[in-house]
C-alpha cells in the first residue's frame, strides 16, 4: 500500500518536517507495513498526489496571503475538509485550521476546519518563546519527556464542539485572562493540531512517529 504524506511548503518550517518524516520511514519502514513516502506542496497538483498534509509552523498570516494570491485557498480548503484525509497543525498551522481566531482575526482567512477558538502570540512575541519537557505519556506510550518548542506559540482557548474534538494536553495554570492552556488537540480519528514544534525537536522522532502509526496508518490503512 502506497501513502504519501504532504508538507505544506509555502512558508514555514517545513524542511524540517519533511526531515522528520523521513526518518521515521527509514528508521520504522518495516514496522509501518505501507509503502510511504513524503513531498514538499507548494499546488494543487503535489497536494492531488497526497492523502496526509502537514501545515507548518511559521508564520499564518504570510500562509494564508500566499495561498490566496495564488489562488491555492481552495484546493487547501476542500482536501483538508475531506474526512478521507489526515490533517497536522503546528503552531501557525494550527491557526489557520482554526474555526475562529480570539485576536488578530482580520490577518488570517482560516481554512475553518478544527472547531476551536484559537489565541494567537498566547505566550507573548518572539524573547517569550521557550521550550519545556513535557509529558505527552497519556496519548504517546513512554513519552515522558518530550522537548516540545514554544515560538511565539498560539493556545486553544476553547473547544467548540466537544463532542469531536478532544484536549490532548494543557500546559500547568492559566493565561491573563485566566482561560486554560490547551496545546493540543485532536479531533475526530484524522485531524491533529499542536501549539509547539515537534520538528524542532532535533533528532527526536517520537511524535512524528506517533502521528504516522495513530493517524495516518490508522486511517488510510
Amino acid at each position: 500500500m502506497s501513502i504519501v504524506i504532504g508538507v505544506l511548503a509555502l512558508q514555514g518550517a517545513f524542511i524540517e518536517h519533511i526531515r522528520h518524516v523521513e526518518k521515521c520511514i527509514d528508521e520504522n519502514k518495516d514496522q509501518y507495513n505501507a509503502e510511504l513516502s513524503v513531498i514538499a506542496v507548494r499546488d494543487n497538483n503535489q497536494l492531488s498526489k497526497c492523502d496526509a498534509l502537514i501545515i507548518p509552523g511559521g508564520e499564518s498570516t504570510a500562509m494564508s496571503l500566499i495561498a490566496q494570491r495564488t489562488g491555492f485557498y481552495n484546493d487547501l480548503h476542500t482536501f483538508v475538509h475531506n474526512p478521507n484525509k489526515v490533517i497536522w497543525g503546528t503552531c501557525a498551522g494550527l491557526i489557520y485550521l482554526s474555526q475562529q481566531l480570539s485576536n488578530e482575526a482580520d490577518l488570517v482567512q482560516t481554512l475553518n476546519l478544527l472547531k476551536v477558538r484559537v489565541k494567537r502570540n498566547a505566550f507573548g512575541r518572539q524573547a517569550q518563546s521557550s521550550s519545556r519537557i513535557c509529558d505527552f505519556s497519556g496519548f504517546i506510550p513512554n513519552c515522558h519527556d518530550f522537548p516540545a518548542t514554544f515560538i511565539r506559540a498560539p493556545v486553544i482557548e476553547e473547544v467548540l464542539d466537544p463532542e469531536n474534538v478532544q484536549v490532548l494536553y494543557k500546559l500547568d495554570g492559566k493565561d491573563n485572562s485566566d482561560q486554560e492552556l490547551i496545546v493540543a488537540a485532536k479531533q475526530n480519528d484524522n485531524v491533529l493540531a499542536t501549539s509547539f514544534h515537534p520538528e524542532l525537536a532535533e533528532t527526536d522522532t517520537r511524535f512524528h512517529d506517533w502521528f504516522i502509526r495513530e493517524f495516518v496508518l490508522r486511517k488510510l490503512q
